[in-house]
């Protein structure tokens, strides 16, 4: 047997597998605004964008199959997640509502990605999701996920940097910045069996 295969990848998907800016367009257009990716400094969306919390909730619940359907894959993300299928269990587990799973399947698809599992838990709470499914490292963007779950689990957690989750972490959280800092970084993981930042060359 494959020693590798036996390793189980837990994988979020939006903001991770997906582009971090997929929403943009759709704030400019619904609010009338001309932001950036790197204007948004919170994960919450209504303190980020200074919106009432109750019309920022309305507008996703109508927006969220839309936004899910147009996302486009971070860059790089498909090439490395193609490389993986061949040697990991690959476990998407997302905050996602049951309700999204058709739009949530048919995307990936549409985008030629390769699941062993997709898991919509419904909310950011992943740690039981994690923890069932045995994973032995997770790749997240949500800073206090990224935390919980190392903390929780005791396992490595790749952080993806963006603007929203630049709060500190602990060591066994390790941020990237990319789909190909990931790579490396789980070929360093698995080489030295031990967790340390990205050796950048």
């Amino acid at each position: 047997m494959n020693r590798l295969k036996e390793k189980r990848f837990g994988i979020d998907i939006d903001g991770t597998v997906t582009c971090p800016s997929s929403l943009v367009p759709f704030i400019n257009e619904s609010f009338s605004l001309n932001i950036t990716l790197q204007d948004i400094k919170e994960y919450d969306l209504a303190a980020a964008l200074n919106i009432a919390p109750d019309k920022v909730r309305d507008w996703f619940d109508q927006t969220e199959p839309a936004i899910y359907a147009a996302s486009p894959l971070a860059k790089g993300a498909g090439n490395v997640l193609a490389k993986w299928q061949k040697t990991f269990h690959l476990l998407f587990i997302s905050a996602r509502r049951q309700h999204l799973f058709d739009v949530t399947k048919q995307w990936f698809h549409d985008q030629q990605i390769y699941y062993d599992h997709i898991e919509l838990v419904g909310s950011h709470d992943k740690i039981a999701s994690a923890k069932r499914h045995e994973v032995d490292i997770f790749f997240e963007d949500k800073h206090d996920n990224a935390v919980m779950i190392a903390e929780e689990l005791g396992i490595p957690v790749v952080l993806f940097n963006t603007p929203y989750n630049q709060e500190p972490v602990p060591d066994r959280v390790i941020r990237v910045d990319n789909w190909h800092e990931a790579d490396l970084w789980v070929e360093q993981w698995l080489r030295l069996g031990q967790i340390r930042p990205l050796l950048r060359t």
